[in-house]
């Protein structure tokens, strides 16, 4: 579905025409670009965008099946980015990912937006409030798009660390340690931080060769070169964003180790109560036995006090047993 086609002119918009060869023409002769924005396009759909901007057949590809990891790659006729914007859903603390494509040539934007989770709305309407940035051509809507989806991995890492906040507590806490639910928990949060990763790693091998740093300092075609620091910012956050989820994963591994560890720790204390236990009751009942045997000929059978001797010799040597395990802690 196209849900946008406008012609920007010195940072400001105007609607472009039904035909997208004509609103390329026309972007052209007035030195300003034209900016389509489509959501999950269909084939067909997108077969029009593509003659018109001869689009290489393998990024039309990658648009169109999405699915892609974060990439940057350069074409004769134009360049082609896939981002992956996240969103957190606090009522499930769950982490999704949606995909932005941008095809972007010398006077033309085209975006494609695959699920929820893009800011390609705000990220139009933040530019057109801002015309001197606008301004600046295609690569300022790269920027912008990079920018906004970079800025809220910021966001997300924030909450994911309130989280695992929250999951520390309970592990370590007395009652919840123990639960048997709070080790799928943790396996859980993983899944999100390996979610938040899939989104985020990969992005740093463009963002670094769009903002010129490291062994990535060869010119990137149909970007400005002026917009070099803009990406270096993108770049920079980006950086932050991947050390978070770095820490969060060592961190979720470290409680997850802590809780299978204090799970363990509890496992024996109740072997060992429960060894305490069998072992006092054993006492009792091996004398019992003994002395439940047929014998005609057996130690104070015939004597009147033998029964209450039994009966404190067992609770004695149970009292004994006791004191002696709980001096060891195994009670």
């Amino acid at each position: 579905m196209i849900v946008d086609c406008a012609i920007y002119r010195e940072g400001h918009r105007s609607e472009g025409p039904e035909d997208f060869s004509d609103a390329l023409a026309e972007a052209r002769s007035a030195g300003g670009f034209v900016w389509i924005g489509l959501h999950e396009p269909t084939e067909d759909e997108f077969d029009l965008v593509t003659q018109e901007f001869a689009l290489h057949p393998l990024a039309v590809e990658d648009a169109l099946k999405a699915h892609q990891r974060p990439k940057l790659e350069v074409y004769d006729d134009s360049l082609f980015l896939v981002l992956k914007p996240v969103v957190y859903e606090p009522h499930g603390d769950t982490v999704s990912s949606g995909e932005v494509m941008v095809f972007l040539g010398d006077a033309f934007v085209v975006t494609v937006r695959h699920g929820e989770g893009a800011p390609l709305g705000a990220v139009r309407d933040r530019l057109e409030r801002e015309p001197e940035l606008l301004g600046k051509g295609p690569t300022s809507v790269l920027y912008a798009i990079a920018d906004a989806v970079v800025d809220h991995y910021l966001d997300v890492a924030i909450e994911l660390q309130t989280d695992l906040e929250e999951l520390e507590a309970e592990v370590f806490s007395p009652e919840g340690g123990g639960s048997r639910h709070t080790a799928s928990r943790i396996y859980t949060f993983k899944r999100q931080v390996l979610e938040f990763r899939r989104a985020t790693g990969p992005l740093t091998v463009p963002a670094a060769r769009l903002a010129g740093v490291g062994t990535s300092g060869a010119r990137v075609p149909f970007v400005e070169e002026r917009s070099r620091p803009f990406f270096r910012d993108v770049h920079d956050h980006l950086t932050r964003v991947n050390e978070s989820v770095e820490g969060l994963d060592r961190l979720v591994s470290d409680i997850l180790s802590a809780h299978l560890a204090q799970m363990s720790v509890r496992q024996n204390d109740d072997m060992r109560k429960i060894s305490a236990w069998a072992a006092m009751a054993a006492v009792p009942t091996m004398i019992a036995g003994v002395y439940g045997m047929n014998f005609d000929h057996m130690p104070e059978l015939r004597w009147a006090g033998a029964y209450p001797a039994v009966i404190a010799l067992m609770a004695g040597l149970v009292v004994l047993l006791y004191r002696l395990f709980k001096q060891r802690g195994w009670m």
